[in-house]
């Protein structure tokens, strides 16, 4: 199954737009909890409430020698019905962009991937080529210093646009194999309305939400698909870090429900 099929299929089993991101930081840990037991514990607890999980691979490269294997061993735990997405924002040469891509999708074999556009469509058209696999293109994303580049016009003739739009543009152009997403931060909703109203069927990886302020009714609103579905709306540390204690894993479940609920809300209103 492609990951569109898979990402659908938890869509619809769990009622869930949401995606956990898997980001853990010691510091924020109950005291002696190792990671991978930390991670466990929150999929444990989450499994049956999410559309899929995202993990940011700096949170697992900053613990050093063992973070890789507790990457692979947390991406091999998740159930295999919910799509992984690998958080690597990865973007080089032809050649190198090959190796990045075997490694997270054959060596750690998660089912999507973020990717850097800055380079052109060689850096990554290795990813694409991995037809079952999602690849999600950075477009317009939720941190402030984004609009240094990615909100400045261009001009085309007589036509105007931004950056961030022909990003869209182009992955809707390489998308041959119906494999290519766009993230688009929560906390920029106009820029999310105007990319889901050129891009209907293409899905959106939305993260912002939480400790970012994103507006979550209007990325709903804004990011799902005719149908409420293919908006990826992604939380971190809001529902991992709900508890500094040992009932963090209660917390992350309560706080997750609660997301749940409250997008599920906002699809079902009336538009």
């Amino acid at each position: 199954m492609n990951f569109i099929g898979k990402l659908l299929n938890a869509t619809r089993k769990n009622d869930s737009l949401v995606c956990v991101g898997l980001d853990p930081d010691p510091k924020l840990m109950p005291d002696g909890m190792g990671v991978f037991e930390f991670n466990k514990a929150i999929i444990d607890n989450t499994a049956d409430l999410v559309c899929a999980y995202k993990l940011n691979f700096a949170f697992y490269e900053v613990l050093g020698a063992e973070g890789f294997d507790i990457l692979k061993r947390t991406a091999d735990y998740i159930p295999g019905d919910i799509p992984t997405i690998g958080d690597a924002k990865r973007g080089d040469i032809g050649n190198t962009a090959k190796a990045y891509a075997e490694a997270i999708f054959s060596n750690l074999n998660f089912d999507a991937a973020t990717v850097n556009p800055y380079l052109g469509f060689d850096s990554i058209e290795p990813f694409i080529q991995y037809k079952d696999k999602g690849v999600f293109v950075l477009c317009r994303t939720s941190n402030p210093g984004s609009a240094d580049f990615q909100s400045l016009s261009y001009q085309t003739g007589e036509q105007s646009s931004t950056l961030f739009e022909l990003v869209a543009s182009k992955a809707s152009q390489w998308n041959k194999y119906g494999n290519i997403g766009l993230v688009i931060g929560a906390t920029y909703p106009q820029e999310l309305k105007t990319i889901r109203e050129s891009h209907p069927d293409m899905p959106l990886l939305i993260p912002g939400i939480g400790a970012q302020g994103g507006d979550l009714e209007k990325a709903v609103l804004y990011g799902v698909d005719a149908n409420g579905e293919k908006a990826i709306i992604n939380s971190s540390r809001q529902i991992i870090f709900a508890s500094p204690d040992n009932d963090f894993a209660r917390a992350a479940r309560k706080a997750a429900a609660e997301l749940r609920d409250r997008i599920n809300y906002c699809r079902r209103k009336p538009r």
